[in-house]
């Protein structure tokens, strides 16, 4: 066993900071995380001293594309590099986000279950993996990826990421059923176009209809997956709310529809906002996209607002993966100029991310029976969020009670009695 004493503890519910606490572990497992006072251990427990520092859940990002290296055509038909070498930079992008403090990510597309295997076999550091594999769109949507001439992808070589195109109830039953063959976790799927949709099939134009989108939410819960749906604004974005989404990826116009709001809080529906993505649409993509992004700023934040004035649980996830790997701190970094409190933030990234990745029996919180994936911090991240991105800061990163990041002292040995 081991138990750090000392540190200021963050929980991941959202409540105040506790002083000197003690977080004992059992080999992956918590223990006890409370104030010292009040707690115990076996004697020759491994004490690790760290007084002064912050521990708190281990980060979770729940819309990454840990598989994504660029937008370009290019790219993303897998020719300009050896298929080998692209996965090799994948791990790699899998370490960095461990790395950073990120224990846990929901992946919203591109990465196929081997990965997953790799991670949890120990074969590759990082994070643990929630897999949607791919998106779900119909013909000329966001899964129907064509060149500029008109050509669909004819090097399509991974057969455990399957083409998401599917139209009609019944094609769309039949995707989602391929999709959890190959490992889904959940089911992820657009009901309208994005700021990095081709020109033409912008943010507010409608993917699939109505009676594609009950069949795919039916046939998800069927299998026992939740469902993740890009939907940025316009009839796709209630389409996808009152057809009962379990999270609504971007949803950057919800603010010109409150009544969804109130609906999206009454269903339990997550809102996963993904700034990070338009901060970098908005200055570094191809003009169209740049634009798109610029449009919706404003109306993005106020949605932000709304959101949480409704009730509505909203969380934390970059879409970065095409941009940047090991920086998702950012987007925790964004909600709070973007409104949030520090601690609110934390929570999106923590407690509340936990939930919308169906992992909350396991992670998010630091308290008995769950994983011991956490963060020893030098500062209070709850007073200057910052530190979330400043690997100095970071003195420990540890998931299953493993540490993957150590820089603190050595640990001693304790005489305190059984409790």
């Amino acid at each position: 066993m081991k138990v750090l004493i000392g540190a200021n503890l963050i929980d991941g519910k959202g409540g105040p900071v506790v002083n000197d606490a003690a977080v004992l572990i059992d080999g992956e497992r918590i223990v006890s995380a409370e104030p010292r006072a009040a707690a115990t251990w076996p004697e020759g427990t491994e004490v690790i001293d760290v007084t002064g520092l912050t521990i708190m859940p281990g980060l979770i990002d729940c819309h990454d594309h840990l598989a994504s290296k660029s937008y370009d055509m290019a790219s993303r038909w897998g020719l300009t590099e050896p298929t080998s070498l692209g996965y090799l930079r994948t791990a790699k992008s899998l370490e960095e986000t461990l790395l950073a403090g990120y224990t846990c990510v929901r992946e919203a597309g591109g990465l196929d279950v081997g990965f997953k295997q790799a991670v949890e076999e120990g074969l590759i550091p990082g994070p643990r993996l929630v897999l949607t594999v791919g998106i779900l769109s119909p013909t000329g949507g966001l899964a129907d990826k064509p060149s500029p001439s008109g050509h669909c992808n004819p090097f399509h070589v991974d057969a455990l990421i399957p083409v998401g195109v599917a139209d009609g109830p019944d094609g769309v039953r039949a995707k989602v059923r391929e999709m959890a063959r190959v490992g889904a976790d959940q089911i992820k799927f657009a009901t309208t176009g994005g700021a990095s949709s081709r020109p033409g099939h912008g943010t507010m134009d409608i993917e699939f209809g109505n009676d594609e989108v009950k069949a795919l939410i039916e046939e998800s819960t069927a299998l026992g997956r939740a469902t993740m749906c890009h939907a940025v604004g316009g009839p796709g974005l209630r389409m996808a709310i009152e057809a009962g989404a379990g999270s609504i990826e971007h949803g950057c116009y919800l603010a010109d529809d409150p009544d969804l709001l109130k609906m999206m809080a009454d269903q339990g529906t997550f809102f996963v906002p993904t700034f990070e993505v338009y901060e970098f649409h908005g200055t570094v993509s191809a003009p169209h996209m740049i634009a798109r992004s610029l449009a919706l700023m404003d109306v993005h934040r106020e949605s932000l607002h709304k959101a949480m004035e409704a009730g509505v649980r909203v969380v934390a996830g970059t879409d970065a993966g095409g941009f940047v790997h090991g920086d998702n701190a950012r987007e925790v970094e964004i909600l709070v100029e973007r409104g949030m409190t520090g601690m609110q933030a934390i929570q999106a990234a923590t407690g509340l991310a936990a939930e919308c990745a169906g992992l909350q029996k396991d992670i998010g919180t630091l308290e008995s029976g769950k994983f011991a994936d956490l963060l020893v911090l030098e500062g209070d991240p709850s007073k200057d969020i910052s530190i979330l991105r400043n690997r100095d800061k970071i003195k420990m990163v540890m998931k299953g009670g493993d540490a993957f990041v150590d820089k603190l002292p050595a640990a001693t040995g304790s005489p305190q009695p059984v409790g």
